[in-house]
C-alpha cells in the first residue's frame, strides 16, 4: 500500500474535528474548513474524512437520518442520538466491553469489538411542561 501524501487541507480537517465537541456533518465541516481554504471543494472534504476514518484517525458516526456525522475522538467511547433534533452526544459512562463476550457466547466466530449508539430524547428537546 502507498503512503499517503501529506495535505495541509486533510490536517486542517482533522484538527477541526478534534477541537470540536459537537459531531458535524461533512457539510458544517465543509463550510466551516471553508473559512480558511477558500478553494476547498466538498468532494476533497467527503474524501479526507473517507481516508481519516479508514485510518482510524476519526469516527464516523452513521445516524439513523442516513446523514454520516463525524468524530475527531476516535477513542472507543459511547454516543447518544436524539430521535427528535438529530444531536449526537457523547455519552460519559463505564466502557460495556463485557458485552462482547455475551454476544461471543452462541457466536461460532471471534467478536472483536462493537459500535453501540443510543437513542431518545435529548435535554433539549424535551417538552417543558
Amino acid at each position: 500500500m502507498a503512503a499517503i501524501k501529506y495535505s495541509r487541507q486533510r490536517e486542517a480537517i482533522k484538527d477541526y474535528l478534534m477541537n470540536t465537541k459537537q459531531h458535524p456533518t461533512a457539510d458544517t465541516v465543509y463550510l466551516d474548513i471553508r473559512k480558511n481554504y477558500p478553494n476547498i471543494s466538498l468532494g476533497t472534504v467527503y474524501r479526507n474524512l473517507n481516508l481519516l476514518s479508514e485510518q482510524g484517525e476519526i469516527l464516523k458516526i452513521n445516524c439513523r437520518d442516513g446523514c454520516d456525522r463525524f468524530d475527531g475522538n476516535p477513542e472507543p467511547h459511547y454516543h447518544f442520538i436524539c430521535k427528535i433534533c438529530g444531536r449526537v452526544l457523547d455519552l460519559e459512562m463505564e466502557q460495556i466491553d463485557h458485552i462482547n463476550v455475551i454476544a461471543g457466547a452462541g457466536f461460532p466466530g471471534v467478536i472483536e469489538g462493537h459500535v453501540t449508539y443510543f437513542y431518545g430524547t435529548c435535554s433539549k428537546c424535551i417538552p417543558i411542561n
